[in-house]
């Protein structure tokens, strides 16, 4: 293995606490079910602008109880495309930006973990200043326990607000939140990232505002780029256990979402899902299957 490739592309497994030795993630993750999720540019589109009628045709129809991924999914490339270059909701384009990415997404579990795989192509680099210096590749997952209204539709959207950092004219120090959010009552969305940089790993949670670290949910995750293909595995206990940390049950259901930081981004300049659902040995769109 050549420095480089240890430098850039290989994620050190982080551990969180006791359990490490005894994860272990399915042998062949070709015999694990994948769904290809496409992750798009989302442009400046945060809650209030979903929901806003005069705004979005789609907020009708989510009043009734549409799910945005039901409307969108077959046109999620076009769309980021819309907004990557500039003619849609995007004041601040950046030439060349990746418009969206196809992430084949696999899970599993055994019982005592859930394994998240997310793996894709590398898009083209844009050449742009990289906003990031330090990493390269980001990807964060968020789970919610079906408290949060309108999770079930609109998947991470809740948590994206027109006056958090990144959005024009938003005030910089303020971050992702849920309306409402509180950790006490169950209101908020379970968070687990991964940077390629040094192959850091953060557990933490978004209420009323975005926590990077205090959960006790994750064992490790890995990351590693072979060839212009990266792979990016999180390890997380079932029973959490930590502060913002969502127990996972068998025959249970949860609002899934996940982002991709690609090419040195930060903030709101990723490649994100639509909502969809995570089922352990349930019907979902993506089911953990225990191996």
């Amino acid at each position: 293995m050549s420095m480089k490739f240890s430098a850039i592309a290989l994620g050190v497994a982080l551990s969180f606490g006791a359990g490490v030795a005894s994860a272990a993630e399915p042998a062949d993750w070709s015999k694990v079910a994948a769904k290809k999720i496409t992750v798009f540019y989302p442009g400046v589109s945060p809650i209030e602008w979903i929901t806003k009628g005069s705004d979005h045709g789609g907020a009708r129809l989510l009043k009734k109880g549409e799910t945005c991924v039901g409307c969108h999914e077959e046109e999620l490339a076009d769309m980021g495309q819309k907004m990557a270059s500039g003619s849609k909701i995007e004041p601040t384009p950046i030439a060349g930006k990746a418009p969206a990415i196809p992430v084949n997404v696999q899970a599993a579990h055994d019982g005592e973990n859930l394994y998240l795989r997310f793996n894709w192509k590398e898009p083209k680099a844009s050449g742009a200043a990289k906003m990031d210096a330090d990493n390269q590749v980001k990807v964060a997952v968020m789970l919610e326990g079906n408290k949060v209204e309108r999770a079930d539709q609109s998947g991470c959207w809740e948590t994206c607000h027109g006056d958090a950092r990144t959005m024009p004219g938003a005030d910089d120090k303020k971050t992702k939140y849920v309306k409402g959010g509180d950790l006490a009552s169950g209101k908020f969305y379970d968070l687990i990232q991964w940077r390629s940089g040094k192959g850091e790993a953060h557990d933490g949670y978004v209420a009323d505002k975005r926590v990077m670290d205090g959960g006790k949910g994750l064992v490790k995750a890995e990351g590693k780029k072979d060839g212009d293909t990266w792979t990016v595995v999180f390890t997380r206990k079932l029973a959490g256990g930590g502060e913002g940390d969502i127990a996972l049950a068998t025959g249970k259901t949860y609002n899934f979402g996940f982002a991709v930081h690609d090419d040195h981004a930060k903030g709101r300049f990723h490649q994100v899902s639509m909502g969809y659902t995570l089922g352990i040995d349930a019907k979902a769109d993506i089911v953990a299957a225990k191996q």
